[in-house]
């Protein structure tokens, strides 16, 4: 079976280092793009906002520069058919944001073409504002034979604000297209639709002595497969006439009738996932898990391959976790990698078995990062502690640049710890500053993560803010920990072990008895 494996990087770069051809039998991708905001925003702050810059994501991908102009060069200069159509965009377009966009993509739908088995398909989820672009672009990358579906994805309340001379948007675009004409793993999906006296009687329904309903089956949405299998319930009843009815037994707790009913490619019975309870992260582009429950469930067989090339919050993994379905993840934040394995572990515990690839593992891989992305290394070595970046714009910090909650006590209140990074040089002056905003911002706790092994001065300066009284003893409230100190498994010390770190919201386990709160914060 297939090894399960996560990728910190560039997903163009992943694709063609370590993703083999006609390897993959799923592919689900939902590439963030919205021309008014920037993608450097993952979580929601406790009190359901969000926070101003918290992970740089995708903040300057969809902007014309020299990036996306080499892009575009190198995919018009390698010629076919979807060069042609991204000059025809670029004659249209011109060098703009949706441009950049699309010169971004071109490549990655080659790719993702590439690694695509025959019997594969591939789902691209996008909004309105370039879903007409990229179905022109996939029409070009996987060719216009195999376009499958257009699935439109009503989720109900998010877009039912009134919006100034438009209509509200309340849905999203999923483009679905195979990798061969009629080769492709597809399983018919149905829902069960709900209908009450009135409405089941309007519709043909009716019911009998024992409190069964019935309705005649409509030719073509019964497989000889499925009236076996209704038959062997006891649910098919065979008129004088030979007409074939479906049986519908009554519900005790509710007058109404159910049936099973095919999905098309409208999907209305599909929530988002601001509206999904115990399931939402706080990650803005989060998605259903039964969204993705249908996609796998309709290409998919269990043991089939599923990749996400843009995995963000990894709902897809998860979803393909319960499925027994092995998987690749590929996202280029720390942050987004960070969550995700932190869903996992809530999810499922240690039964799920994978391997990270692109994250430091030694100091140099560290001191690497440090040198080619150091905001990258900072939330790199925050996800070490478990703490969350900071809130705030860059260089306006304030001497913080993340922040772990706990709670130590049997009271709603919530305590913090305060972190600050260093990749540079660092003396006894970082110390002092940081006890400074320890003091600041009445912190019960400050931690200092350096590359550098800290000087005496550094520790004496430290030992001399003294201790945080917590029920289970002492801590000290100046903490100095190296990147190498955490490689080795060295913790922040703080009562977590009987107490709570709440920092992020965690995912509900995959076997979680129906009652159980899940929310540190809810219980207290």
């Amino acid at each position: 079976m297939t090894e399960n494996t996560l990728y910190y990087g560039d997903n163009l770069d992943i694709l063609r280092r370590y993703i083999g051809d006609a390897s993959v039998d799923l592919i689900y991708l939902d590439p963030p793009f919205n021309s008014n905001a920037t993608y450097n925003v993952l979580f929601a702050e406790r009190n359901g906002s969000q926070a101003s810059a918290q992970i740089k994501a995708f903040e300057d991908t969809w902007t014309w520069d020299q990036t996306s102009a080499l892009a575009y060069q190198e995919t018009v200069e390698g010629g076919g058919q979807v060069s042609r159509t991204l000059q025809a965009y670029y004659d249209m377009l011109g060098p703009s944001n949706m441009m950049a966009y699309l010169a971004m993509m071109a490549p990655r739908l080659v790719e993702l073409r590439r690694v695509l088995k025959p019997t594969g398909s591939i789902y691209l989820h996008c909004d309105p504002t370039a879903s007409h672009y990229l179905k022109v672009l996939m029409d070009a990358a996987f060719g216009t034979l195999n376009f499958r579906n257009e699935i439109i994805w009503h989720y109900g309340g998010r877009g039912a604000k009134a919006v100034a001379q438009q209509f509200p948007r309340n849905h999203d675009v999923i483009l679905l297209y195979s990798r061969d004409a009629g080769s492709h793993v597809y399983q018919r999906q149905t829902f069960e639709r709900k209908y009450t006296h009135a409405e089941a009687r309007r519709r043909g329904f009716r019911v009998d002595d024992d409190g069964r309903w019935f309705k005649t089956a409509p030719r073509g949405d019964y497989t000889d497969e499925s009236v076996q299998r209704l038959d062997k319930e006891g649910r098919i009843y065979r008129t004088r006439t030979g007409r074939i009815r479906i049986k519908y037994f009554l519900r005790s707790d509710e007058r109404a009738v159910y049936e099973d009913a095919l999905v098309g490619d409208t999907w209305n019975d599909i929530p988002d996932a601001m509206h999904m309870g115990k399931e939402r992260l706080g990650y803005p582009t989060q998605k259903p898990e039964a969204l993705l429950e249908r996609i796998i469930e309709a290409s998919s067989n269990e043991g089939d391959l599923v990749l996400d090339p843009f995995c963000g919050c990894g709902t897809a993994i998860a979803v393909a976790q319960r499925l027994n379905r092995p998987w690749i993840g590929i996202d280029i934040t720390q942050a987004a990698i960070r969550t995700i394995k932190e869903r996992l572990a809530d999810t499922f515990g240690g039964e799920v078995q994978y391997t990270v690839i692109g994250e430091p593992t030694t100091v140099p891989d560290a001191q690497a990062l440090a040198a080619q992305d150091p905001y990258q290394f900072q939330w790199w070595a925050l996800g070490l502690v478990g703490a969350r970046p900071a809130e705030g714009q860059r260089g306006a910090d304030q001497g913080i640049d993340g922040r772990l909650y706990f709670h130590d006590d049997n009271t709603a209140e919530t305590k913090q710890i305060i972190f600050s990074v260093k990749a540079g040089h660092t003396g006894v002056a970082h110390v002092r500053d940081l006890r400074g905003v320890l003091d600041r911002e009445q912190a019960e706790i400050g931690v200092l993560i350096t590359m550098q092994a800290p000087t005496q001065p550094m520790r004496t300066e430290a030992a001399s803010a003294g201790f945080y009284e917590s029920p289970w003893g002492q801590h000290p409230r100046l903490q100095l920990l190296t990147v190498a100190d955490l490689l080795a498994g060295a913790k922040v010390e703080y009562p977590l072990i009987r107490g709570a770190n709440v920092t992020y919201e965690k995912a509900p386990r995959a076997k979680e008895d129906p009652g159980r709160q899940w929310r540190i914060w809810e219980l207290l």
